[in-house]
Parts: C-alpha cells; sequence; structure tokens
C-alpha cells in the first residue's frame, strides 16, 4: 500500500534506476504515516558523513493535542541502506547532473519504505514531450471508450 506519492518528481526528472530503503522513525509517526499523514512532496535525499537521510518530508502528528513540544514534523530522517547500496548511491550522487529523488512511501510486510530514484533533471522541451503524450494517451481513451 502507498502512503505518499512524488508525482511531480516523474515529471521533473527522468528516473535512472530506483531503490528502496527503511526509514528511522519514531512510534506516533509510523501512525501517522499509516493514516496518510505524510508528504514528500518537495523533499530529497541528502548524505551527510557517509549516511542517507530523506529531507523535506513532513510528517504531521498523529494526534495534534498530544505532542511533545520538541517534536519537528520537518525533520531529516535517516535511511536504512546497506553499506554495498549506500556506496553506490554516494558514487551517484557525485556525478554531475544525477540526483537522488524520493518517489514514494510505501508499506513491506508491515515496514514503512522508501523508494528513491537517481534521476537527471528535464528540460523543459522534456517536459513538454511528456505533456503531449499524456494528452493524445487521453484522446486514444476517450474515443476508444
Amino acid at each position: 500500500m502507498s502512503y505518499a506519492n512524488n508525482q511531480r518528481a516523474r515529471f521533473d526528472y527522468e528516473i535512472l534506476e530506483t531503490m528502496t530503503a527503511g526509514l528511522v522513525l519514531a512510534g506516533h509517526e509510523v501512525k501517522s504515516i499509516r493514516n496518510n499523514k505524510v508528504s514528500i512532496h518537495g523533499s530529497y535525499v541528502k548524505i551527510f558523513d557517509s549516511e542517507a537521510y530523506l529531507v523535506g518530508a513532513i510528517v504531521s502528528p498523529f494526534q495534534a493535542n498530544n505532542v511533545s513540544p520538541d517534536y519537528d514534523p520537518q525533520r531529516s530522517r535517516k535511511l536504512l541502506l546497506k553499506k554495498s547500496q549506500l556506496k553506490y548511491l554516494i558514487g551517484k550522487s557525485q556525478e554531475r547532473g544525477l540526483t537522488l529523488v524520493p518517489l514514494k512511501i510505501f508499506d513491506a510486510h508491515g515496514m514503512i519504505k522508501l523508494e528513491l530514484g537517481i534521476g537527471r533533471g528535464k528540460k523543459k522541451f522534456d517536459k513538454r514531450e511528456t505533456i503531449k503524450k499524456r494528452e493524445t494517451e487521453r484522446k486514444i481513451k476517450r474515443i476508444t471508450g
């Protein structure tokens, strides 16, 4: 089951590869995510001290009246990856023009996971081409029923 999708990422970036990572979360954040109180719009993956973090994702509090005063809904959350995956991501993130983009947060066997993509930014004409392709597919569906 998918809890949050970053549809803008697929529009703004050409996704070359995808990878799945676990997230380090507090208990109330897991409950909140399962109630779809999460947004990854505008978030990104950053590497600090050879560890990957999800930056800019918003996890709203599960119960608004019962929140600790030091809770930050937009805090950086550590990603759980194997060493080989982390080394690979570090190498790819240092390549010119490649970015690490979160694509969706989903549930896999009771665990909250993040699908992240290695993407290259699209130019304006690429985006126009995507829009044209989408519109022609809609017209074809409308005509065929």
